[in-house]
């Protein structure tokens, strides 16, 4: 008798708001780091072409930023302060508040497999936005570590004299230019398969504008 009321009473009593899933701090940094990340992309396509570390590579003019070599300079230099600073705080809250931790880790070869399988047959849960999937886990470390060597690399680049060390641990200017244009290959494929998942669950996109 006692359960049936309780039940009762779970039934009727109003529904609370769902669950904060992303605080706001992370949302901020969210979107300022796509926005920064965005805005060096195509800027540095222009810069790229102007001298193609690949030269069967070129990148069509209309999907790059800033016009002129000049003009991309002072946008991608604009953008970097902007991804490096809101990138320091991004990742030293998520360390601080233990949010690395809880959404990251433990991570295992076997999980990725699984999750991985599961996602390539349709059948990957995205019920709980709370808590993200081996594959999801994979690709933000990933992507963590991607930045983390565009930055360098791109220091390497243009500060070569005053980062000698740095350019001699990415190989010599040249091959920083390499690792340059790698990693942001690397960082390009990460948006466009983030935004095909996006679209496929459209909740995820909700949760990183208001937070539920």
């Amino acid at each position: 008798m006692e359960t049936l009321k309780a039940e009762l009473a779970a039934a009727h009593k109003p529904l609370g708001r769902s669950p904060r899933i992303h605080p706001l701090w992370l949302r901020i940094t969210h979107w300022l780091n796509a926005f920064a990340a965005l805005i060096m992309m195509f800027s540095g396509w222009r810069i790229y072409d102007a001298s193609p570390v690949f030269p069967s590579i070129v990148i069509p003019p209309a999907i790059t930023l800033g016009g002129w070599l000049g003009g991309a300079l002072q946008w991608h230099f604009a953008a970097m302060w902007l991804l490096v600073f809101n990138g320091v705080v991004y990742l030293g809250l998520n360390l601080a508040s233990g949010r690395f931790a809880s959404r990251f880790l433990p991570l295992s070869p076997r999980a990725v497999l699984n999750d991985l399988a599961a996602a390539l047959k349709g059948k990957l849960d995205h019920g709980d936005l709370r808590h993200y999937n081996a594959v999801q886990k994979l690709a933000y470390l990933v992507v963590i570590v991607d930045l983390i060597v565009l930055v360098l690399s791109g220091l390497a680049i243009w500060k070569s004299v005053q980062f000698p060390l740095l350019r001699e641990l990415m190989g010599g200017y040249d091959n920083a230019r390499i690792v340059h244009f790698c990693a942001m290959s690397v960082m390009a494929a990460f948006v466009v398969v983030h935004v095909a998942m996006v679209a496929l669950v459209p909740r995820s996109l909700l949760t990183m504008l208001r937070g539920r």
